[in-house]
């Protein structure tokens, strides 16, 4: 199982990102992948998560009607679409993957994870 994690940048507060976890050697139907994230200084935080087939989507409160998971399974992607980025939003972001077609929060339930990639939303 790999994962592969990219997209991050430098976004005004109110701007878009679009964030990429390309999956190897497994099939998404089989796994729950999360996005957490890390600010410096914090802990790594959950942030959102897309089950195994069927796919749900599940969201920290925090980022609830402004980021968005989706999949292509053509492509065993999945994205997080960010909108209305704001200052507090900023972080190194990192996938996980779990073998489960359950939501998982807690990061101690995933078994792989991608590298990280920065976020920064700054003017």
């Amino acid at each position: 199982v790999q994962l592969q994690a990219s997209g991050g940048g430098l976004v005004q507060p109110g701007g878009s990102l679009r964030l990429t976890c390309e999956a190897s050697r497994f099939t998404l139907d089989y796994y729950a992948i999360g996005w957490f994230r890390q600010a410096p200084g914090k802990e790594r935080e959950w942030v959102s998560c897309i089950s195994g087939s069927p796919a749900s989507t599940s969201y920290t409160d925090s980022v609830k009607g402004r980021f968005t998971i989706s999949r292509e399974k053509t492509k065993n992607t999945v994205y997080l679409q960010m909108n209305s980025l704001k200052p507090e939003d900023a972080a190194v972001y990192y996938c996980a993957a779990v073998a489960s077609t359950a939501h998982h929060t807690r990061l101690n339930e995933y078994d792989y994870w991608g590298q990280g990639t920065l976020v920064t939303v700054s003017s």
